[in-house]
């Protein structure tokens, strides 16, 4: 028993002397030009590694450094840099026939650079493509993948830069990415997982299949995943651009199917704090989104055939194409929702940049609306009818606001406004927006008609018309302006804090058309006479 302990001693110390002398005894080094010149025809790319380093117990070769270049067309700095590579080899070949067989690799802290041009090529369409010595190589060679496997291929710690080509735009930063690959061959289909923080705090999870590598455009590979994104910042992650307004935080769940040619994708997006007008403010409660959509990669252009957008009860239908042009997208869509809870949209409305008098709210009522979309993402144009119901403004008493106009001063409408009914064909642009056929009806009041705009500062500018109804028909008869006739008067100031100013021009206008006498006079029943009634001034004795 004491001399078997001793020769499993023994071998032991062999065993460890072996480990210790074998990587004096083996000069890793003469094979760095092989491994430089497979993984330079794998890629596609010049390849350089640094000093390498032979550990027996864990089976590996290290590289101090590792440089691919970046394709010549996009730039003349590498396209990864590492900090170190591990090259997972087989011993027994590699100790007795110094033959190089590599199992796997491991890249540790790499920077990735990804450039993508205006017309939607990126700088890594082209890895798995020729080798960098033929400059000029057949069809034949073009449209073959490389003949190489490796059993694992994983990235640790690593920083992914997305950009621009040749433009002044701040690049995209992405830390902590881990790539964990299986089975990798160029030439076919190989399971993967990636993970990563994304710009401004949240990350992101793809769990899925890939491969087999496209040769001639390696961005239009096959590939089906989930993917899971927490806490996306809308504009700081570069998936919209910052002129265009929108903004937020939103978690997605959904599916990636691509054939190479078509991107099909489904999900659902929860979004938070959400801004779609650069005059907005954050909405107060989330949004969810179940979309499906179908992206041609070539094109680079794509379909929403069904997109559900709701907030509570509140629900409106999204469809229409739109196609990526540079930094610029274009979009030509529609938006319908019909019978939409106004309770349920009331937090949205600083989302779109509608600001309501300071002090009130919509409360009670219906929505209904069919929008269209249309023009690049930073300048959209939004046009069509919006329809509202059944609702009032709390807070805000039209009755005290008319007291400015004398014969509106008796209208009654209470502390609320009830709306009965407010309609109008918007449109809504970067210059401001503008509403024609204004229709508001105002049970204590009447009906209130016009149009105007407004500013992208909240600048109003309306010229409206009230037509009274029941009691309060009456006053325009003490104006003398005849029962139910039609009184003129503009809406100025801003959206915070509406001014209602007389039309005294449209009023005299009103009395003229009426064909009634005395228009010289200033006195007694004369139109002018009455105007001066009107807006309290007193009148001039005989």
């Amino acid at each position: 028993m004491k001399r078997a302990i001793q020769i499993i001693g023994i071998i032991l110390g062999l065993l460890l002397i072996a480990a210790i002398a074998l990587p004096f005894l083996i000069d890793v080094n003469s094979f760095r030009p092989r491994l430089e010149s497979e993984l330079s025809t794998a890629l596609g790319r010049q390849v350089k590694v640094g000093n390498l380093k032979l550990s027996i117990l864990s089976g590996s070769v290290a590289a101090e450094d590792l440089s691919v270049a970046d394709d010549a067309s996009f730039s003349k700095g590498p396209f990864i840099r590492a900090k170190s590579l591990d090259v997972g080899v087989d011993l027994m070949p590699l100790i007795f026939s110094k033959a190089l067989h590599v199992n796997d690799l491991t890249l540790t802290e790499p920077e990735i650079v990804l450039l993508r041009t205006s017309a939607g090529k990126w700088n890594f369409s082209s890895l798995g493509g020729n080798s960098p010595a033929k400059e000029k190589p057949s069809s034949s060679q073009g449209s073959s993948n490389p003949n190489l496997s490796v059993g694992k291929l994983e990235v640790k710690n690593g920083r992914v830069t997305v950009g621009e080509a040749g433009s002044a735009t701040k690049p995209k930063v992405y830390d902590k990415v881990g790539i964990v690959v299986r089975n990798f061959s160029f030439a076919s289909q190989f399971p993967f997982t990636m993970t990563a923080n994304l710009p401004a705090g949240g990350n992101l999870k793809l769990d899925g299949r890939a491969g087999p590598i496209a040769a001639e455009d390696a961005s239009l590979t096959p590939l089906e995943a989930k993917i899971g994104v927490k806490k996306l910042d809308l504009p700081a992650s570069g998936f919209v651009e910052p002129a265009s307004g929108i903004a937020g935080v939103m978690d997605f769940d959904g599916t990636l199917k691509s054939d190479g040619k078509n991107l099909n994708s489904n999900g659902n997006i929860v979004a938070n704090k959400l801004k779609l007008s650069p005059k907005g403010s954050p909405a107060g409660r989330e949004v969810d989104v179940k979309y499906s959509l179908v992206h041609d990669l070539q094109k680079q252009a794509g379909a929403i055939s069904q997109a559900e957008i709701s907030m509570g009860k509140a629900l409106a239908q999204l469809n229409g194409n739109y196609q990526m042009q540079g930094n610029s997208t274009l979009v030509n869509m529609k938006l319908i929702g019909q019978g939409m809870p106004v309770d349920e949209l009331e937090a949205m409305l600083p989302a779109v940049g509608v600001i309501l008098p300071s002090g009130s709210s919509l409360k009670g009522g219906t929505l209904s609306t069919t929008l269209g979309i249309s023009g690049p993402t930073d300048k959209l144009v939004i046009v069509g009818p919006v329809r509202l119901a059944d609702s009032k403004l709390a807070g805000f008493d039209l009755g005290s606001k008319l007291s400015a106009i004398s014969a509106l001063g008796g209208a009654k409408t209470g502390s609320d406004t009830v709306i009965q009914n407010l309609s109008t064909n918007a449109r809504v642009a970067p210059e401001g927006i503008k509403t024609d056929d204004v229709n508001l009806m105002i049970p204590s009041l009447g009906t209130l008609t016009g149009a105007g705009t407004i500013s992208p500062a909240g600048a109003l500018d309306y010229r409206m018309q009230a037509r009274l109804s029941g009691a309060a028909a009456g006053l325009t008869q003490v104006a003398g302006l005849g029962g139910g006739g039609a009184v003129p008067f503009f809406i100025r100031g801003t959206t915070s804090s509406p001014q209602f100013v007389p039309d005294v021009q449209g009023m005299v206008a009103g009395r003229l058309k009426g064909g009634l006498p005395g228009v010289g006079a200033v006195g007694g029943n004369s139109p002018l006479g009455s105007l001066g009634g009107l807006f309290g001034k007193k009148k001039k004795k005989p």
